[in-house]
């Protein structure tokens, strides 16, 4: 029994893709949060820049 404990405690191949995993979460989290905070700006620059382009596409026609 103490081998087995021993073994599994010196065991480290799983380690990396627990590690990748938790990073992706907290990059997934940091991405959510950050899209939160400036919802608005992002929502006034896109719809600024499509008025834009609608404005320049009607002068084109």
């Amino acid at each position: 029994m103490k081998n087995i404990t021993k073994r599994f405690i010196a065991d480290e191949s799983g380690a990396t893709a627990i590690e990748y995993g938790l990073v992706a979460a907290m990059m997934g989290i940091a991405v959510v949060a950050i899209f939160t905070a400036f919802q608005g700006k992002l929502k006034t620059a896109f719809e600024t820049l499509g008025t834009s382009l609608d404005t320049k596409a009607k002068q084109i026609q």
